[in-house]
């Protein structure tokens, strides 16, 4: 029998005969085969976390460190100032000046954040970087003559427009070994040279008389003796190092004097006293928790001036890893000195910062393997408290993840970072002034 077919629709079914002779229905089909499901997409690989001392990890926080500094550049006069007209970085504390940040720091702020924008690497090639740097020049030369920063209108007292000088003088140094000073326009290498010659000057009238140093917290009276502070003084030797060694005429005995006040601030026991103007009580020794960041900065100082050594220098940097915990406890907290130890929230990115540098002081070793299993325990320490938006901040005030976050990224940066400056004097010491 011959097939027959159905028009059915637009279709033409072919109507074969069942095996028992009757023909199929228009409406009956064959069913269609199950549809297999499609496998499921596989998922991507899990990507492991990065170890805080892989060099990628601590490349991408640098990078981000950047990219936040440079949107923090403000204009504390007029909030609502065009990006490209901002140019300071403030640090923020508890000091008030008729209820203002103290000019001496937002001079010491900007300066600290523009000395990490030229560390980290790309600098030559980033205009973004090299335009908030010009701006940060040009404030800081502008606020040279601010009546709050006059060294000869200073009178002691707790006056924090130290800071001010001491790391402008640090920032044009860096500027300086960087061959970093914008060629345009011509004047920036006379403002520069024009802050340097500043910076002397305060710090040379700001010198505790008859003991040496410097210390935001001065008696009263410009010619009063104090005790002088290892915060302060340890910073400020270490910018006239740089400056005697790109060829400055930096006075040695002011120079010498400040490491001798320095040296007064060292216990028995290693430990750095808050502030001193004579020798330790060898029985009554600073506490070593609450000394560690001084300690970092005394040890650093006196190593590169001549006066510490190896053992000295690991023994501070193994005293703040055994006591991170008292320093990150203040972390971020309200008020400054308090108990058990006395820490200042201050104190913890500036401590990890100078242990950073601590540890680049010492001997290389076979394979370096030393100073690589410090970086690795401070990489791991830095990248502990960093903040969700990639910043770092060891105060209550916002404004002041600028200053935490450029101490973190220089601390990273300090292995690549060129060595510091070292001291030899090439005079007799002079007796102190006054």
């Amino acid at each position: 029998m011959l097939a027959r077919t159905l028009i059915f629709g637009a279709s033409v079914l072919p109507l074969v005969p069942a095996a028992n002779g009757r023909q199929p229905e228009p409406h009956e089909r064959r069913p269609e085969p199950p549809v297999r499901p499609e496998p499921e997409p596989k998922a991507p690989p899990r990507e492991e976390p990065l170890k805080p001392n892989d060099p990628k990890r601590i490349e991408q926080a640098i990078q981000k460190s950047i990219e936040l500094l440079l949107a923090k550049q403000e204009d504390m006069e007029n909030p609502n100032a065009a990006p490209d007209t901002r140019a300071e970085w403030p640090y923020e504390g508890v000091v008030r000046v008729k209820g203002l940040v103290p000019i001496g720091y937002r001079i010491g702020g900007t300066a600290n954040t523009s000395i990490c924008l030229l560390r980290a690497p790309g600098y030559a090639e980033d205009p973004k970087r090299q335009q908030a740097v010009a701006r940060a020049i040009n404030f800081i030369a502008k606020e040279t003559a601010h009546p709050l920063m006059s060294a000869d209108a200073w009178d002691g007292g707790y006056d924090v427009r130290g800071w001010g000088y001491t790391y402008a003088l640090a920032f044009c140094m860096e500027l300086k070994s960087a061959k970093a000073i914008p060629a345009d326009p011509p004047e920036m290498s006379k403002k520069v040279e024009d802050i340097i010659a500043w910076s002397f000057d305060g710090l040379k009238k700001t010198e505790i008389k008859g003991v040496g140093g410097w210390n935001y917290a001065h008696s009263p009276g410009r010619d009063s003796a104090c005790p002088s502070s290892p915060f302060m003084t340890g910073p400020t030797l270490q910018a006239l190092f740089e400056a005697k060694k790109l060829g400055y005429d930096v006075d040695e005995g002011m120079i010498t004097r400040a490491l001798d006040a320095l040296e007064l601030c060292r216990t028995s026991t290693g430990s750095f006293a808050y502030a001193a103007q004579k020798a330790q009580n060898p029985d009554r020794p600073e506490a070593v928790p609450g000394a560690v960041g001084r300690m970092l900065v005394g040890e650093v100082t006196l190593y590169l001036g001549g006066r510490s050594d190896q053992a000295r220098l690991r023994g501070a940097i193994d005293s703040f890893l055994a006591h991170w915990t008292w320093l990150d406890q203040r972390r971020a907290k309200p008020g400054t000195h308090e108990g058990p130890y006395n820490i200042a929230p201050y104190y913890f990115y500036y401590a990890h910062y100078y242990a950073a540098q601590a540890i680049e002081l010492l001997p290389k070793g076979a394979r370096d393997q030393d100073r690589k299993d410090y970086r690795r325990r401070l990489d791991e320490l830095l990248f502990s408290v960093q903040l969700e938006d990639g910043s770092w901040n060891d105060r209550v005030f916002t404004r002041t993840s600028n200053y935490g976050t450029s101490m973190a990224a220089m601390s990273f940066l300090m292995p690549t970072t060129r060595a510091p400056a070292r001291f030899a004097p090439t005079t007799r010491p002079a007796s102190p002034p006054g």
